[in-house]
């Protein structure tokens, strides 16, 4: 690189670290964000692995637009005092500087970690919220119709599950599902790139980490209930095993979603690469 690239990495590195610092801030104040930490971590892993096939720089001028178009979201981000709009300005001056420093087609080969760089930014409450009620009470809802099919009998008023006994059973926001979706979505998205060739394999893989991640919550919630009614809810909800539920749950749904890409791989084999033309065949 020559002495001016290496400073533009720098001046953008320094410029745009409070964005990082924002939402670092934000990662260990709830489950479904703490594995922001890891998110640029394999980012900058899967940089380096492309650094060689780069090659030399192919300066593109547009990308010192796209940096500044980044320093003014980060502007608007700061006086907004919202983490995701530094966090989506800090996505776009690394997208500006690749574009920059290796041009359009090194843009494109690094469109997947720059992509990736995604999912460590918090989303807003007032968009998560919504979300989070809205799974909370699919969840008891799910729960509960399963439980009636099997013979238990409760009832449910939102997220709140009544057992007999006059015993109650809150299905809190560590049981709606958030976690495990938001969590399972950068795995399957990993999964998706490095097992799958095409769009539409990787996008089916990566869409089921949703459903599968809703399974393995429902999963949870259905034996917490069961466990309730059998044995009271201070017992069921207290304890190692119910503090460890929500790892049991996640690798759960990680097993889940390693089995349906191999399902995939499985019965929907990639198609063949055509053979090159003008090889003889025998």
């Amino acid at each position: 690189m020559r002495r001016t690239d290496l400073v533009l990495v720098v001046a953008v590195a320094l410029a745009f670290s409070p964005a990082l610092l924002a939402m670092a801030r934000i990662w260990p104040l709830h489950d479904y964000t703490s594995h922001g930490y890891l998110v640029p971590v394999i980012a900058a892993w899967m940089f380096a692995a492309k650094r060689r096939a780069l090659g030399a720089p192919r300066r593109d001028a547009r990308g010192l637009a796209l940096i500044g178009a980044a320093t003014l979201l980060l502007a608007f981000g700061f006086s907004a005092g919202s983490a995701a709009w530094m966090g989506l300005a800090f996505v776009a001056a690394m997208a500006g500087l690749a574009l920059r420093l290796y041009g359009s087609e090194g843009l494109r080969q690094l469109a997947f970690p720059l992509g990736f760089l995604l999912f460590m930014i918090p989303l807003p409450a007032s968009v998560l919220t919504p979300i989070i009620v809205r799974l909370q009470l699919w969840v008891s809802m799910a729960a509960v119709e399963t439980l009636h099919l099997l013979g238990y009998s409760v009832l449910r008023e939102g997220n709140v599950v009544q057992l007999p006994g006059d015993q109650r059973l809150f299905v809190d926001e560590a049981c709606s599902g958030i976690t495990s979706v938001v969590t399972l979505l950068p795995l399957g998205a990993l999964l998706a790139y490095f097992g799958e060739q095409g769009w539409l394999r990787r996008g089916v893989l990566i869409l089921a980490a949703v459903p599968i991640a809703m399974f393995g919550n429902w999963v949870r919630v259905l034996a917490t209930v069961a466990a309730s009614e059998r044995f009271g809810v201070e017992r069921a909800t207290q304890g190692a095993l119910h503090d460890s539920a929500g790892l049991i749950t996640f690798v759960l749904a990680c097993l889940l979603l390693i089995a349906f890409g191999a399902l995939l791989r499985r019965f929907a084999p990639r198609p063949e690469a055509p053979a090159p033309s003008g090889s003889a065949s025998r």
